[in-house]
Order: C-alpha cells, then sequence, then structure tokens
C-alpha cells in the first residue's frame, strides 16, 4: 500500500471512521498544507480544492476492502489501526488537525478553507452560500488574469497531475495540445482519456495532435543532447513540413483561443520534439507572443 493511501486510512481513522466526500478533501487539503512535504496536491473545482489522484485512491481502497463502497468514506467495520502505522509527525499533524476541526461541518470546512486558500475557490460552484461580498471579492482577485496570446511548453515529467494542471490555469489556458504520437503513461492522470476528463472539469480544452509525435523507436537510443539534436532537425524536414497544414490550424487555434499549451512528457524543453512544433508556430504568426517554456 502506498503511504499516501496509508494517511486516507488514517485520517479516516482519526476522525471517526466515516467523511463526507467534502470533508474528506477539505480535511486532507488542511492536512497537506500542514506538511512539510504533501502526498497529495490539488486543483480548483467545482466545491474547492480537489486531489483527482485522493478521489481514484477511494476506488483502489474500496476494491481492496479497507473501505466501504458509498458515496462518503467510511472504513469497513473492524478496519482500524492504521495510524499505528504511520510515522510520527504525520499521526502529530492529524492529530492537531482533529483537534482544531474535528466536529466541523462541511459547510465550516467549506467556508474556512475558502477564506483561507481563496485560489482553490476560483471554480467553486457553491462559493456564494459560503462567502459573503468581501470574501466573494478576494476569491475573484485569486483568479490568475492572463491577457494576450501566449503558447505554453510544458512536460510533465517531475508533475503530478494536479501540479500540470495548476501550471495551465495559472497561465490561462484555454486548449492544451497532446503531440504524443501515443497518449498513454504508466504516470496518473496522464494518459489520454483520464487527462481530458480533468481538464475538461476545468473548463479546458484537449486536442490530440498525434500527426506531430514521434515513434518512441526513435527516442530510444538518445543518450546526448547532439542525439536530441540531430532527431529534431530530422523531425524538422520531415514531418513538421509535411503537416504545415497542421502547423496553420495550430496558428488559427492561437488567434482564436489566445492561449495554447503543449504537452509531451520530457521535462528539458531542448529534449522535447514540442519546442520545435512551438518554434514552427510562431514563425507562421509573425505577433508578439508571450512564451512559457518548462
Amino acid at each position: 500500500m502506498f503511504k499516501r493511501q496509508q494517511v486516507l486510512l488514517g485520517l479516516l481513522e482519526q476522525f471517526g471512521g466515516e467523511l463526507t466526500r467534502t470533508q474528506l478533501q477539505k480535511l486532507l487539503f488542511l492536512h497537506c498544507e500542514r506538511s512539510a512535504s504533501p502526498i497529495f496536491e490539488f486543483v480548483p473545482y467545482r466545491f474547492g480544492c480537489f486531489s483527482f489522484q485522493a478521489y481514484a485512491d477511494k476506488g483502489k481502497l474500496a476494491d481492496r476492502g479497507f473501505l466501504e463502497d458509498c458515496k462518503s468514506w467510511k472504513l469497513k467495520v473492524g478496519n482500524n489501526c492504521y495510524l499505528e502505522k504511520l510515522d510520527y509527525e504525520t499521526r502529530q499533524n492529524l492529530w492537531q488537525l482533529e483537534k482544531r476541526f474535528g466536529g466541523w461541518s462541511a459547510a465550516e470546512l467549506i467556508q474556512h478553507v475558502y477564506t483561507s486558500y481563496p485560489y482553490y475557490a476560483i471554480y467553486s460552484e457553491i462559493a456564494g452560500k459560503h462567502l459573503n461580498a468581501s470574501e466573494l471579492e478576494i476569491v475573484q482577485s485569486a483568479n490568475p488574469i492572463n491577457r494576450g496570446l501566449a503558447v505554453c511548453s510544458i512536460g510533465y515529467e517531475g508533475y503530478s497531475l494536479e501540479g500540470y494542471l495548476n501550471q495551465l490555469i495559472r497561465r490561462g489556458v484555454k486548449v492544451l495540445c497532446d503531440v504524443r504520437k501515443n497518449p498513454l503513461s504508466r504516470k496518473f492522470g496522464f494518459s489520454k482519456s483520464a487527462l481530458r476528463n480533468a481538464l475538461e472539469h476545468l473548463g479546458i480544452e484537449y486536442r490530440h495532435i498525434p500527426q506531430l509525435g514521434i515513434v518512441s523507436a526513435k527516442r530510444q537510443q538518445l543518450d546526448s543532447q547532439k542525439a536530441y539534436d540531430t532527431l529534431f532537425s530530422e523531425y524538422e524536414r520531415t514531418t513538421l513540413q509535411a503537416e504545415a497544414q497542421t502547423i496553420t490550424e495550430l496558428v488559427d487555434l492561437l488567434k482564436s483561443k489566445k492561449r495554447v499549451a503543449f504537452l509531451c512528457y520530457e521535462k528539458l524543453p531542448e529534449q522535447c520534439h514540442r519546442t520545435r512544433i512551438v518554434n514552427s508556430v510562431l514563425k507562421q504568426l509573425g505577433k508578439n507572443v508571450a512564451v512559457y517554456s518548462e
């Protein structure tokens, strides 16, 4: 069992064995905010801070018999002693969390998180029910303001799903272009269907453009920057020239949507073909465009 799943079970045990979905997400968020090394990350979502990873872990824990298969988070009867398996720092954190927030309703937790961490309420559908006018203004001011044309080139290597999504939100991205040939990943949340689902719930359009990908066989022997440069020079001469119409369509997409991101795996821009795609788009555009490359 992963440590993060042990923490979920320990959190439930600390709070009496059952929490609503909203209570769990808010308390887990507060626990992570108090932790030196958080094991979950969160995005602003329909009801505030939300972890896709925790939601997925709930299903896995239910399948393995640790949780009841129900809407709430509920330990199976007889399942306990999870706290004693956690390290001292985590146990202390959970104990202090329960001492501070034990007995709080979902509404009270929502109001506390929204006012203390307004960024996570920017997409909330229920903020108006829990906040007064001045508090709502603070939430609105926490929503990133992004103007003008911008291209983001961000590989997901080293990111959690939530961490990556926050990068897009903070840059005001409207469309994510997945330029992998095969949009599959062993990393949680980055395969095509899961990624598209998460993005659409955040109001970001997903587009897969496999014709701009590079087959994995060509990437197996890349052991130096020179090898990468050679591959990408060939890629420009062949694929990008053959897909000139696709590049033109991306230029039109950027003009229309204003803020577009390109996704592939590699963290270093110089070791990913998305950089050559972005350069081709910028060359055609002929306008001032903000470029965020990570």
